[in-house]
């Protein structure tokens, strides 16, 4: 019976010198879009055979909690990539196994190899959400990250630790988390592909009109760039293991809030907003240890 997730999605290469674009998604296992839409992009790779620079390679993340339709068994794998758990080799819960056969993976893609080496991790979010990209202000992400369509967010993995993005970064990639909407839809899917196509084309010099047709997820992402917003964290609302939080009802990604406004309950307290601003990552969903942030838009 084939593998429904198995660790390396596909890779593709023209045997031409160039960067490495490493692709991970599934890393929760209830967001399976980001997986879906690098089968799509493998599919027609092998099927167009264009020519690129460097190798593209698709990783699935959380494989047994994919299997599950759960976002993590033990822990949530997108905390585990601290500087202490790889360095000490921590293996002492699936995720910890997971990231370290993840690591296996990318080192099998050395620096020396490649021109340059990015990343692009694909999640998608609990509440309905435009599409946005994740970046940690470090080496060139950020002006990396600006050469793409969606809205961007700066700053998350300098809050939350142990996220992959940071990890990736501090090895040396340069790159970005791109969440494609809500966890079910099939606007993620398109997203993601979407994203995947433009990441290939600016880091691989494809030419996306050497496809067997031009990728109508890539045109549908290319319209946002109109509208593309940058956007600062203020607060993120952090929750414990045993806390009582419940969101308050039709909160989406980017919605404006103001001073005094009811966004939460939270072991039995109101918790109102303290800013003119926007309200980022609301939590609808069961597993989870952020509640909310607040983001206010620079430029």
């Amino acid at each position: 019976m084939k593998d429904k997730y198995p660790r390396i999605i596909g890779e593709y290469s023209s045997g031409i010198k160039g960067p490495l674009l490493f692709i991970t998604a599934g890393v929760h296992g209830n967001e399976p879009s980001g997986v879906m839409a690098l089968k799509k992009v493998f599919k027609e790779l092998e099927h167009s055979l264009p020519e690129i620079k460097g190798t593209i390679v698709g990783v699935t993340g959380n494989r047994k909690a994919l299997n599950k339709n759960v976002r993590y068994i033990d822990e949530d794998l997108n905390r585990t990539w601290t500087e202490k758990n790889v360095k000490d080799k921590v293996k002492n819960t699936h995720e910890k196994e997971e990231m370290f056969s993840i690591i296996k993976v990318l080192q099998d893609f050395p620096e020396k190899d490649f021109t340059k080496r990015y990343f692009l991790d694909c999640h998608t979010t609990s509440s309905a959400s435009a599409p946005y990209i994740s970046v940690q202000e470090v080496h060139d992400n950020d002006e990396w990250a600006h050469q793409f369509p969606p809205y961007i967010i700066r700053g998350f993995s300098d809050i939350v630790s142990g996220c992959i993005d940071h990890y990736m970064s501090r090895t040396g990639l340069t790159g970005f988390v791109f969440e494609g909407g809500q966890h079910e839809s099939d606007e993620a899917v398109d997203n993601h592909e979407g994203i995947i196509w433009h990441a290939i084309a600016k880091a691989g010099s494809l030419d996306l009109y050497k496809l067997s047709a031009y990728p109508e997820a890539a045109s549908k992402l290319e319209k946002l760039k109109t509208d593309q917003k940058t956007f600062d964290i203020l607060y993120r609302h952090e929750l414990k293991e045993d806390d009582n939080f419940k969101m308050e009802p039709g909160y989406k990604n980017f919605q404006p809030v103001k001073k005094g406004d009811l966004l939460a309950q939270h072991n039995g307290e109101e918790i109102k907003s303290k800013w003119d601003a926007f309200i980022f990552m609301p939590l609808y969903q069961a597993q989870g240890n952020d509640g909310f942030f607040i983001v206010e838009q620079v430029q």
